[in-house]
């Protein structure tokens, strides 16, 4: 049958339920999606050699006739070998194959093969490991580049190279070509098939580079497209105009100088409530930078104008938190400040949202309470939440809706203590003005990071000991897998190519991190408080084993990354990382900012048994910077863009191609060529234009930000 790109994967040969449900689980359905599926690497299968002139230990393919037919032999259980003699005009090559049972009827004795793989040995003694081959006379997959793909279980290379070369031959054609032939024009891109079919399968180094320079600058025009025609449909609807207000004002209430970063943004936020347009701002800083002094600002600004103002943080401490430092600032201009959480008795939340409806509240503090039913505000105008991604788009949107009025949007301001680079923040907050506090306030010390081995375990429990005896409190980080972890763990990036060989003890899920605490308890700091803290905890006790940690009736804090944002607790000087090879260099930042927020000196010891050089090097980072944003930078380099924050909350779309960390320059050109056709086109609508409409629509439907 003829194949379209909408054919099922059940329409191609070979692919029953099993394998379909397999092609599914990579999110194949689809001749289209399989054309969309591209290779992660590649094999260059290109040099074809005689026995003899094969380089020992380098890949290449051989050219050679089945002298034998194979002999198959069991070992052991699990083990099956399947060794062959093949042969050319100069020399012979043995080949064992490792529980391949299925060679032995696939290579006949007197044909020729071509087989892939590294030789060894010199001379007339040859010998290959597991090579892949084909008949010389039914070549696919030798003598050419190819495609390794990111692959599943029952779904091997070969079967997916097979369905995609398929798909390449006959389908390729078929692909629309969708950007305008004046953009391709203007920045030498390939056409839509053959970069379809290059880079699948290609026909040189050159053909690859072309394909993929198509491909990343298509991603990236449609995404730097799709964000435009937000902020641009944002900025058409009407914000409310907050009154001008001297900024001196704001200043006097104030017990410190703010910083020029704050003072830069400060005025940032002045011009978009004062604008017209709603204000839609992330407000980015390391922990510590002063970005609620900022909220604050912002807040007395929505008040002066005689509007109410809601924020919402991710835990009832971190709330509790905001209410006094918001109080603080903000009681002296006479706002009335209060709180509302999920755990307030009944009477109070009943008070308090009278007092919101009536307009007698000028800035809530709250958690996800604030978005329930029954909470009704007289005029709200601003929307503050911390922690964006924690919270996502929907809920966001959800919060400003409360505040519609006559066509009208609420201001939005987003505070984020990951600092993330510059190039990831435009994707993961395209909708969002960004704004970035790159000045810690005078004074403060950096925390003092260090990167241990497990030989000095002994010699970190002494030094813990030290600190508590000095009055200090100290948290201990351990990894959770990623299997075992629930909403309140952060999925841990699993450094999968240096993993050691063998974890410490107990680590593998929540339960060793209880039996830790109980290990640490009994056997190391039986004199000394111990407590732990993960995900799976119910939400009250997670809440309690924090709040008993603030007050300074915990002396030892055993935690996964829930701690990752917490309440700020001063007395605590000493955060222990264990296992630390398997975290993100920007998620050990972000443990690092739990300690160092007092006015002793504080520190990180980061603890692996890993030695390899490459994860050593990378941890390294941490000890010598403490700016966050060279770490994100360092750590986008290493990790790519991947899922920066481990769950996607923000809904906006993933690259398939584009790497943020390497495709920089190729960003600002589809940048730019996407401002050029907005700028003569704003909505799409000639009908050369149409098809770029369409693939912005559908990338952005996708992922949950509906165009429409």
């Amino acid at each position: 049958m003829d194949l379209t790109l909408e054919s099922g994967v059940r329409d191609l040969p070979g692919i029953g339920d099993t394998r379909a449900r397999g092609l599914e689980k990579l999110g194949l359905a689809t001749v289209g999606d399989l054309l969309g599926y591209y290779p992660r690497d590649y094999e260059d299968r290109r040099q074809i050699c005689t026995i003899r002139e094969a380089p020992e230990g380098r890949a290449v393919c051989v050219r050679a006739m089945v002298a034998e037919s194979p002999r198959h032999s069991m070992i052991r259980k699990g083990l099956e070998l399947t060794k062959v003699k093949a042969v050319d005009q100069w020399a012979t090559v043995e080949i064992t194959f490792f529980n391949q049972s299925y060679v032995k009827n696939n290579l006949i004795p007197g044909e020729t093969y071509l087989f892939y793989g590294a030789v060894q040995g010199s001379g007339h003694r040859r010998t290959m490991t597991n090579p892949a081959f084909e008949r010389e006379d039914r070549q696919r997959f030798t003598g050419r580049i190819m495609p390794i793909y990111p692959l599943t279980t029952g779904i091997s290379n070969n079967l997916l190279a097979g369905l995609t070369l398929r798909c390449v031959e006959q389908c390729a054609h078929l692909l629309p070509e969708t950007l305008p032939f004046s953009v391709r024009q203007e920045h030498n891109l390939a056409a839509v098939e053959f970069s379809a079919k290059n880079i699948h399968f290609p026909q040189s180094e050159e053909a690859l580079d072309l394909a993929r320079r198509r491909l990343i600058f298509e991603e990236l025009f449609y995404l730097a497209c799709g964000l435009a025609l937000l902020r641009d449909r944002r900025e058409v609807r009407p914000g409310r105009t907050f009154l001008p207000q001297p900024e001196e004002a704001f200043l006097r209430l104030l017990p410190f100088a703010p910083t020029g970063a704050q003072r830069r943004v400060m005025a940032e936020i002045a011009a978009d409530l004062t604008s017209g347009r709603p204000m839609n701002r992330l407000v980015q800083g390391d922990v510590g930078s002063g970005k609620t002094m900022v909220a604050a600002y912002a807040a007395w600004l929505a008040a002066k104008s005689g509007v109410q103002s809601a924020m919402m943080a991710p835990t009832e401490l971190l709330a509790q938190q905001h209410l006094e430092t918001m109080t603080g600032f903000l009681s002296g201009a006479g706002l009335r400040v209060a709180l509302l959480t999920g755990s307030m008795k009944a009477a109070e939340k009943r008070k308090v949202k009278a007092a919101l409806a009536d307009g007698s509240i000028d800035l809530v503090v709250g958690t996800h309470a604030v978005l329930s039913q029954g909470v009704d505000f007289a005029d709200l105008g601003l929307v503050i939440t911390d922690e964006q991604h924690r919270f996502g788009v929907e809920q966001r949107a959800q919060l400003a809706g409360k505040g519609e009025r006559d066509g009208m949007s609420p201001h939005v301001l987003v505070m984020s203590a990951t600092p993330i680079p510059r190039t990831l923040a435009l994707i993961i907050y395209g909708d969002l003005d960004v704004s970035v506090i790159d000045e810690l306030p005078p004074g403060r010390t950096p925390v003092e990071t260090f990167l241990v081995g497990e030989d000095k375990r002994q010699r970190i429990y002494t030094f813990i000991r030290r600190q508590v005896a000095g009055g200090r409190q100290v948290y201990i980080v351990c990894p959770a897998v990623e299997e075992s972890q629930s909403d309140g763990d952060n999925p841990i990036l699993l450094d999968e190519a240096n993993r050691p060989p063998k974890p410490a003890p107990g680590f593998a899920d929540l339960k060793a991190v209880t039996a830790y605490a109980k290990e640490l308890q009994e056997q190391v700091f039986p004199d000394l408080r111990v407590d732990f803290v993960h995900g799976k905890r119910k939400p009250k006790e997670k809440e309690a084993a924090m709040a008993a940690f603030a007050a300074g009736k915990t002396d030892i804090l055993v935690a996964t990354t829930v701690i990752e944002v917490g309440v700020d607790v001063p007395n605590a000087n000493l955060i222990l990382v264990e296992n630390a090879d398997r975290f993100g260099l920007s998620q050990l930042h972000q443990l690092r900012g739990r300690v160092g927020r007092g006015k002793w000196q504080s520190y990180c010891i980061l603890l692996t048994a890993n030695r390899n050089p490459d994860t050593r090097a990378r941890l390294k980072v941490l000890t010598q910077t403490t700016d966050g944003f060279r770490i994100s930078e360092e750590d986008l380099k290493l990790r790519g863009p991947g899922d920066f924050f481990g769950k996607r909350q923000h809904g906006l779309p993933q690259l398939r191609m584009a790497d943020l960390a390497g495709d920089t320059r190729v960003l600002r050109e589809a940048q730019d060529a996407a401002k050029q056709l907005l700028a003569s086109d704003p909505e799409l609508e000639q009908p050369e234009h149409r098809p770029v409409l369409e693939r912005v629509q559908a990338l952005f439907d996708r992922h949950g930000d509906s165009m429409n």
